[in-house]
Formats: structure tokens, C-alpha cells, sequence
């Protein structure tokens, strides 16, 4: 038994049915040419005949409510019920994008049950084109986006002709962070006590932090502070029902934009979701005065670091949604993400942890004290750009065409945006509130013009005209 670090405890403590704190990805295969008639039927029957189980997929709480006294405790199951834990769908004829995302937004909706081990994998069959699919989500207190994917690549194989145990939940993590004994305290502020201390622990190093964001809350600088995002349509209380999104392209048009212009590929990621954001409030809502702002997740991890749990900093970043002109828009978020690297660099490696706990601990006590929706939030939306595996991957002859993260919602926060990079793609999922995001698909269909518009503008007609003759990206995939 062990108790949980006050970080991933804050995923635990902010669950409801309204705001479900799991993660997800949604991993779309296509049946090798040779397979025989019951092929998908053999591959779920192995997925439960698994019996070794490791952490994180065999940890369980030993006690709810998760609020109001300790920090939880986990302890590990040795009788995990993967009749309940992997599930086989069927899609209705004809199976397409539509029906797929009509699916899974539906799963993504429902709380894990916080009684057993907190994940769900579901096999999902009837695709056109002869694929299937796999959805899984997992609760954030276990794993964070980069280690959640260190975990898939580690199940599959880069050789067609290879024989895997298709089952995620056989490959374990290393250890997690632990909780000191003296961080928890009890009663019903115990959690965020617990997140001061800990970052109080190395209050040296985050003065020269504190000093900056002071500056930048009072000063119009390209630093943004937190909790100064404008009011916009994502915020509010949110209900639980969600709708799920996504795009794919061509991962080196978009490397080769960035290039031509000078920027990172994460600032031309954080252009294309400012840009669909910009055009989908202007058309559904009312486009805010000042920029909307970006949560951007960095990984705090050493290379060497195969640890569970969550291990994230955190930067806060201009949209450039106020601005009109494309390329003075990605000169913003260009200079606004120099800013906010600029700003971290200044924290000794061991104080970015804190200083993320800090940062979002009074956010974290208003989730819990049932003022989410009303207090301020850090930012208006949270952008991730994950690393994945460069080359295609297998599972038993089934080829891994693409994978699409799927995230959580907080009150405040009605929209989230998660690429992952994959075999020379780079595949979006956006999830959303269901009740503050109508018609999401629209808003991954202005981000492939928001592509086309940005390319036009850097490379001109003949560059992108050239570029699009060695391989045309793939069309916009959306689903409700």
C-alpha cells in the first residue's frame, strides 16, 4: 500500500460525474490481407486470458471519499476482473468516422468506476476498409500523456510478422512518486496544504518565478500570467456529456511550414488551434477582445525516467485569437512562447514541479470548495503536443494507421486539444463539453484551412503548390 503524491492525488480529489478525470486514446488498425475469418474474436479472447497483471492497471484505492481527510492510498489487486475491464463493440453499418466518433464520445462520457483497478479498453469492430479500432482510457492519477504512451509503444511491435499478447495491461510502468507522510494532514484542506507544502519546499528557487508573473499581471509583456484569460464561451460549469473530434496530417508539411518560418513546431500547433478556435467563437459564440490563452504541458521527465504518474510543468501562452493577420498571429504566439520558456528557464529543474502545484493550487481548491466555473481559471484551454513512436507498429499483422488522444474537462476549461506524432503523421483529438461545444467537428474541419491558409502565406502558391504534389495530407477525419 501507498500513498499517492499530493499531484496525482489533485486528479483524484476534483472527480465527479460532471468532470471524469481520466484520459484516453482512441487507435484505429487495419487487419493484415491473410486474416483468417474470427480474427477480431481470437484477438479478444487473448486480451482476457492475460493473468499477470503489473501497476498501473492492477492498482486500486483502498478507500473513497478522496476528500476530507488523508491523501488516498493505493494498494495492488490481484484479482483484476478483465471481464469488466475489456469490452467488444460492434459499430452499426456502414461504420465510418461518423458512427466511431459517435461511440466514443459516449465512453469518453462515463465515469471509470472508482471501486476497481481505473481503466477500460474496448475492441471495437466494424470500421469500413476493413479496420477496427480500440479505445482506452485510464485515470490521469496513474499515468500522464507521456507516460501513457510509453506504455503502448512498449505492447506493440515495429514487425508485421511479430506475435504480441495485444493487451496494454501486461507491460508495467516503474515506480511512482511517492507521498511524504508529513504533506498529507487531514480535513477538507488537506489536498491543497499538501500541494503548498510541497511546493514550498523549494520556495529559493521559485522567487525569481513569482517576481516575473507579479510583472506580467500589471505590465502588458508577452509573459502571460495566469489567471488573467478573458471570459469566453469555454468557460463556465460544464456537464458531463462530451463530444470528440479529430485531424490528422502530414507530419512533415507541418514541420516544413514551421521551418520556412522560423518557429517551433509547437508554436505552428498552438497557431492551428488559435486559428480554429478564432473562427469557430467568431461563428457559434462571441470572439473575446483580448487573446484567449494556452495551458501548455511540457514533460519534466529525464529520458531515463520510465516512472507512472503524472510528471508535468506547465506554460501559459497568447493564442493571438485578437489578431487578424495570419502571420502577425504566429509572430504573437512565437514571442509569447519565448516568453513563457524564458520564464521557466529561470526554475532549477528540482522547483518546476513546484511551481506547477503552485500555480494550479488555487485553481485545484476551488474545484474542490464547488466554485469551478466561477472562480478564475489559469487559462482558457489546454494544448498538449505529445511525442510518439517514428515508425509504423503492429500488433499481430495489424498496422497502426493512426492513434487519437483523448483528454478530461475541468469547470472553466470546456475544451481540450492533444496531438500526438506517429509513423510521419501528426493526429489531433479534440474533446470537448458536449453542452458548450456544439458542432465540434467543425471546429477540426477550420483547423485543416487554418493549415492551408498559414502554408499559402509562408511558402506561397508555387512552394505549397510543390509541396502538396509529393503527398497530399489525408482529409479532415471529424466525428461527433
Amino acid at each position: 500500500m501507498q500513498r499517492i503524491s499530493p499531484v496525482d492525488a489533485a486528479w483524484l480529489a476534483i472527480e465527479s460525474r460532471d468532470t471524469p478525470m481520466h484520459v484516453g486514446g482512441l487507435f484505429e488498425f487495419t487487419l493484415p490481407d491473410d486474416a483468417p475469418q474470427g480474427y477480431l474474436g481470437r484477438l479478444f479472447e487473448q486480451m482476457r486470458e492475460v493473468r499477470a497483471i503489473p501497476p498501473p492497471w492492477n492498482l486500486k484505492l483502498l478507500d473513497v471519499p478522496l476528500i476530507g481527510s488523508r491523501l488516498p492510498v493505493m494498494r495492488q489487486s490481484h484479482d483484476v476482473d478483465l471481464d469488466y475491464h475489456v469490452r467488444h463493440s460492434a459499430l452499426p453499418h456502414p461504420g465510418g468516422q461518423r458512427e466511431l466518433g459517435v461511440l466514443v464520445s459516449r465512453l469518453h462520457s462515463n465515469e471509470l468506476d472508482l471501486h476497481r483497478p481505473l481503466w477500460e479498453v474496448h475492441l471495437i469492430e466494424g470500421l469500413e476498409g476493413n479496420r477496427f479500432a480500440m479505445y482506452t482510457k485510464i485515470h490521469h492519477s496513474l499515468v500522464d500523456g507521456v507516460s501513457g504512451m510509453r506504455l503502448i509503444i512498449r505492447t506493440l511491435s515495429g514487425d508485421p510478422a511479430q506475435s504480441v499478447t495485444p493487451a496494454f495491461w501486461t507491460v508495467g510502468g516503474g515506480e511512482r512518486p511517492k507521498a511524504e507522510e508529513h504533506s498529507a494532514g487531514s480535513g477538507p484542506l488537506a489536498l491543497p496544504l499538501g500541494l503548498l507544502r510541497e511546493g514550498a519546499a523549494t520556495a529559493g528557487g521559485l522567487s525569481r518565478a513569482a517576481l516575473d508573473l507579479a510583472l506580467a499581471a500589471v505590465d502588458d509583456r508577452s509573459l502571460q500570467a495566469p489567471y488573467r484569460a478573458p471570459a469566453s464561451a469555454l468557460g463556465g460549469r460544464l456537464g458531463g456529456q462530451r463530444r470528440f473530434a479529430t485531424q490528422q496530417y502530414e507530419l512533415a508539411r507541418v514541420k516544413r511550414i514551421a521551418a520556412a518560418f522560423g518557429c517551433t513546431l509547437n508554436d505552428l500547433v498552438l497557431y492551428l488551434s488559435g486559428t480554429a478556435l478564432r473562427h469557430y467563437l467568431a461563428e457559434h459564440a462571441h470572439l473575446p477582445e483580448r487573446s484567449l490563452t494556452a495551458g501548455i504541458p511540457v514533460n519534466l521527465r529525464h529520458a531515463s525516467d520510465q516512472s507512472m504518474g503524472t510528471a508535468i510543468g506547465i506554460m501559459v501562452a497568447e493564442l493571438g485569437t485578437n489578431v487578424a493577420n495570419p502571420i502577425e498571429r504566429l509572430h504573437t504566439i512565437s514571442r509569447s512562447t519565448d516568453e513563457a520558456k524564458r520564464h521557466l528557464s529561470h526554475l532549477p529543474p528540482e522547483a518546476r514541479t513546484s511551481y506547477t502545484l503552485l500555480v494550479n493550487a488555487p485553481y485545484i481548491a476551488s474545484l474542490m470548495l464547488g466554485l469551478g466555473g466561477h472562480a478564475p481559471v489559469p487559462f482558457n484551454v489546454a494544448i498538449s503536443n505529445v511525442p510518439g513512436p517514428t515508425e509504423p507498429l503492429y500488433m499481430n499483422g495489424s498496422r497502426l494507421d493512426s492513434l487519437f488522444p483523448l483528454s478530461l474537462l475541468t469547470h472553466g476549461n470546456a475544451l481540450n486539444i492533444t496531438c500526438v506524432s506517429y509513423a510521419g503523421t501528426l493526429n489531433f483529438g479534440f474533446t470537448g463539453a458536449r453542452d458548450t461545444m456544439p458542432h465540434l467537428q467543425r471546429l477540426a474541419i477550420y483547423m485543416g484551412e487554418a493549415l492551408d491558409e498559414v502554408e499559402l502565406a509562408v511558402l506561397g502558391k508555387r512552394a505549397r503548390a510543390g509541396a502538396r504534389a509529393v503527398k497530399r495530407p489525408k482529409p479532415a477525419r471529424a466525428a461527433r
